[in-house]
């Protein structure tokens, strides 16, 4: 009886000694992993006459996130060269480091920023993206009007929107949609000029306009990619069957970091609700808005558009560690002598949100997408 109740007592100790050891060796590989985010700005920097400054330098620029001084990691000037200022892992991993005190499960929404990547407290850390290596071009999404607003000057805007397409700079990769009541992808993102104009030529005129649905849909297809941006609407009305507001694409734009051009047709002073959404959404973006009379005043929009593309400075940071969950204010000024002299145009702030979430995504995917067979 005594050796059975010993035998016992050894399984016992057996067992606890190796749950004991299991519990360790799995609190030993736990890994706190805390998303890394690298804002990119779109920086358009020009004189008092309106024209564009160039040659600066990181060194003349001067960010900051709600107050706090940021550095910058890449800058580029144009389709130029990519200039990498810190060492993108090290900088990666002191963000990682400090966010893990403050807010390990938050990160900024679906493509807030320009990449994002997860860091650990482990020495296994997954180094982010190099930005220098998708910062080439731009990637340009259309959006064109072929709502019944359209019906006058269809031909007309097609040529405008296809002699645009061909003046981009060939780095760059176009997509072009279109809308009236339901969006339509035309030709998705490529460096096929042939294949975009294809779509362009192609598109048809509809019914009523959701403009708001559809160019919420296209900053979120454009949020997909890494590096730079841009989405050109082509406008011919107002918005008379969008279930979103533009103020959630506004913000959704800002926070991605897309700069949203919008060219209409319409005379301001006819529509002057749409003129006002279409000026505020451009402005908080980074954008332009352009209101064109005539088929001359298309072509002159879309030449004013292709020439920002070219004078953009491309600039990112590694936002230091901020307590603040909500908007976040950027600020991008320019130092020097004349620095006073210069007009800076650039989204205006972003706001972090959790990994997966889009404001109106619900709301927008209500609107029925026919497949392209069916249209």
């Amino acid at each position: 009886m005594a050796k059975r109740y010993l035998l016992i007592f050894g399984l016992l100790l057996a067992l606890v000694v190796a749950f004991s050891f299991r519990t360790t060796a799995q609190q030993d590989s736990t890994r706190l992993r805390v998303v890394v985010n690298l804002v990119q700005l779109n920086v358009a920097v020009t004189d008092s006459k309106g024209n564009y400054v160039t040659g600066l330098r990181p060194s003349d620029f001067v960010i900051t996130e709600d107050t706090i001084p940021e550095k910058i990691a890449t800058f580029e000037e144009g389709n130029g060269p990519t200039t990498r200022l810190v060492d993108l892992n090290a900088e990666a991993g002191k963000q990682g480091a400090g966010e893990a005190g403050s807010a390990p499960d938050s990160s900024s929404g679906p493509n807030s920023n320009a990449a994002s990547t997860s860091s650990s407290t482990s020495s296994t850390e997954e180094p982010p993206e190099p930005p220098g290596s998708v910062l080439a071009g731009a990637n340009v999404f259309i959006l064109f009007d072929t709502s019944n607003y359209m019906y006058r000057g269809f031909v007309f805007a097609q040529d405008a929107i296809a002699d645009f397409v061909r003046s981009l700079e060939m780095a760059d990769r176009v997509a072009f949609y279109s809308y009236s009541r339901d969006l339509f992808r035309a030709a998705a993102l490529t460096p096929d000029r042939s294949q975009v104009v294809r779509g362009i030529r192609t598109s048809v005129a509809g019914d009523d306009a959701a403009l708001y649905n559809s160019l919420l849909l296209t900053v979120q297809d454009a949020a997909q990619y890494p590096g730079r941006k841009v989405v050109v609407v082509f406008s011919n009305g107002p918005d008379n069957a969008s279930m979103v507001p533009p103020e959630d694409v506004a913000e959704l734009a800002q926070s991605a970091g897309i700069p949203v051009y919008m060219i209409s047709t319409t005379d301001a002073r006819l529509e002057p609700v749409s003129t006002a959404v279409f000026e505020r959404m451009s402005a908080a973006t980074g954008g332009k808005a352009y209101f064109a009379k005539s088929w001359r005043d298309e072509k002159k929009a879309f030449a004013s558009i292709r020439d920002d593309l070219g004078h953009l400075y491309s600039i990112t940071y590694y936002p230091k560690p901020n307590q603040n969950r909500g908007w976040r204010s950027i600020k991008v000024s320019v130092v020097g002598s004349r620095a006073k002299k210069y007009r800076i145009r650039t989204r205006n702030g972003y706001r972090p949100r959790p990994k997966g979430f889009t404001p109106g995504a619900e709301a927008a995917t209500q609107s029925t997408l026919l497949p392209n067979s069916q249209r």
